[in-house]
């Protein structure tokens, strides 16, 4: 992978989930992507991503369910949750999963603002 940073894309929102498929295409990402949470976890177990953006709501797994299983399964990765809920408990469970956490509201940046958290995240 030529030193690419290996990035999971969990959305449910197909539309949404490829703009950001797309908006990483540049060649320092090796882009990974789940429509579910338990795809998802199957994914982050085998790959190991340096980062995962990870939608709150999903089906079959929520993202606050997925990023707690990770961290019971030992594996230590960089998470941006992504979320359309302001709802002040839903944040606050996403923040307490791992120490390494952060969100992004989707309606408040635009993709390329999202692409610079990711990269600002993993020190590029």
């Amino acid at each position: 992978m030529n030193g690419q940073k290996k990035i999971l894309i969990c959305e449910d929102d197909k539309s949404f989930l490829w703009i950001l498929q797309q908006s990483f295409s540049n060649g320092d990402f090796h882009i990974f992507t789940a429509e579910n949470g338990e795809a998802g976890l199957a994914i982050a177990e085998k790959e190991k991503p340096d980062l995962i953006l990870l939608d709150i709501m999903m089906p079959k797994m929520d993202g606050i369910t997925m990023a707690r299983t990770l961290k019971e399964k030992g594996i230590e990765t960089k998470i941006i949750f992504l979320t359309n809920l302001k709802d002040e408990d839903h944040i606050s469970q996403a923040m307490e999963t791992t120490k390494d956490t952060e969100y992004i509201i989707k309606s408040d940046l635009h993709v390329d603002q999202v692409v610079a958290r990711v990269k600002a995240k993993l020190g590029m």
